[in-house]
């Protein structure tokens, strides 16, 4: 039968379970050549959508005819993946066209990469592209359902898991979605993303013990800057920080001066100076003429509330805002910065008030294996997120190929020990959300180096 949608079946070299496992450690395989083809087992390797990436020595595809009818199509009860005698079949969501396409092609790659390392013959993911709508991914749900899929994987975005939540739950299938926004979570529904939560928990209590012990904040006025701040308060609450101050502005700020200037207090603080340096030529002897004369060089008069400060932005505007600390005396050598998760990139500290600042995100040797497979095989940099369709890709090959057949249960999916992955360990909770080991980097000239290790296992977080 061909489909609008397209299926892998992968013929993967002997699976090594300890790779991503409950609990396990990661062992990667070192990768065939790029030019080397990747020849599939025995079945279909259908037509995919237009603009759908081909893996570096993937056989091309064979252009064929939908034959499924138009209109909402039927939905078959996920049972029928369960069953030992059958081929686990899982459906993979992505934005292949539309916006998010880059994305979405570096997901893509990410998979099959992931299929080589762990699927076996019996395994098959049917692809279906989402366009980067709502609608496109409830159709794409639809297509991978009628196929007789266990466990979706995707889509990429919060809007579309919400909706595609609906279609799997009559189905009886779930879903585990890249989107890290928690209130697309639900029974049935994990998301897998990176959630600011976590990060915000790990890098404040890791502060804390560290002696930081009043914190302020700043963070664009979105759902993320909310979180954010959310998660800053209810960490302070939960660890004995003081939460002093949280500020939010607007997301399109470019000029950060006002909001930098009002955090920092600046005219009571220069106020204060001038005060005092008057009273000191007031008073015009030596000793306070060479007190006068240090002043001098002075901007400011007086400590600030806070010890830590938490940027909860990231990119050019995290430059910007970062570039005006120091312009209204927030010295970074007497206030640590704090970050998020969206400081996992490379160069940042070229911005010289960010050097020195902490900041959680998974320990980057977990995935340089990764990085250096996927760069061979494609010639480019994935997404930073490509880690997520890789975990996911390897969790439900291991879990297809459980001793009593394909277990894509809720009770498989929320094992407790959780599972170890390209961005450490990670476990997903019944409510749908998910936990992981972060470690506590520090950003340097041109890279972050770890400070505080990962966990490498839930119980080292007491849980």
């Amino acid at each position: 039968m061909l489909c609008s949608g397209f299926a892998y079946r992968f013929a993967a070299l002997p699976l090594l379970a300890v790779l991503l496992v409950a609990a396990g450690c990661e062992s990667p395989r070192s990768a065939r050549p790029a030019q080397e083809p990747v020849l599939p087992s025995t079945g279909n390797i259908l037509m995919p959508p237009p603009g759908a990436p081909v893996a570096p020595g993937m056989p091309g595809f064979t252009p064929g005819v939908s034959d499924l009818p138009p209109g909402p199509l039927p939905i078959r009860p996920a049972e029928v993946a369960l069953m030992p005698d059958q081929r686990a079949r899982v459906g993979l969501l992505l934005p292949l066209s539309g916006p998010n396409a880059e994305v979405g092609r570096s997901l893509m790659n990410a998979a099959q990469l992931a299929l080589f390392d762990f699927a076996d013959q019996k395994f098959d993911l049917v692809v279906e592209d989402t366009r980067g709508t709502t609608d496109g991914a409830v159709e794409a749900a639809r297509r991978v359902l009628n196929q007789g899929v266990g466990l979706i994987l995707g889509p990429l975005l919060s809007a579309p898991t919400k909706a595609v939540a609906a279609v799997a739950r009559d189905a009886g299938v779930n879903i585990i979605s890249f989107s890290s926004d928690r209130s697309a979570a639900q029974p049935g529904v994990y998301i897998m993303g990176f959630m600011p939560e976590t990060e915000i928990a790990r890098v404040v209590e890791y502060a804390n013990t560290r002696g930081i012990l009043r914190v302020a904040s700043l963070a664009p006025d979105s759902p993320y800057g909310v979180a954010v701040t959310d998660a800053l308060r209810q960490t302070a609450a939960r660890n004995g920080t003081i939460l002093v101050q949280s500020r939010l502005y607007p997301p399109a700020t470019v000029d950060f001066s006002s909001v930098v200037r009002d955090l920092a207090r600046f005219e009571m603080r220069k106020a204060a100076l001038d005060a005092q340096k008057e009273e000191l030529r007031r008073r015009d002897d030596e000793i306070s003429r060479r007190a006068l004369d240090r002043l001098e060089r002075r901007e400011t008069i007086g400590d600030l509330p806070f010890d830590g400060l938490l940027l909860g932005d990231g990119g050019p505007r995290l430059q910007a805002l970062a570039a005006q600390l120091p312009a209204y005396d927030i010295d970074p050598s007497r206030v640590r910065i704090l970050g998020t998760g969206q400081w996992d990139v490379p160069n940042l500290g070229a911005e010289p008030a960010l050097f020195g600042a902490w900041y959680a995100a998974p320990d980057p040797k977990d995935r340089e294996a990764f990085v250096q497979r996927y760069r061979e095989a494609y010639g480019r940099q994935p997404e930073r997120i490509a880690t997520l369709a890789y975990d996911a890709v390897a969790l439900a090959a291991v879990l297809a190929q459980s001793s009593g057949g394909a277990d894509f249960r809720t009770i498989a999916i929320t094992a407790p020990e959780g599972f170890q992955g390209r961005d450490g360990i990670f476990r997903f909770l019944q409510d749908g959300l998910n936990q992981r080991g972060l470690a506590v980097l520090e950003v340097q000239r041109r890279d972050a180096r770890v400070i505080d290790q990962a966990p490498q296992a839930f119980r080292d977080l007491g849980s």
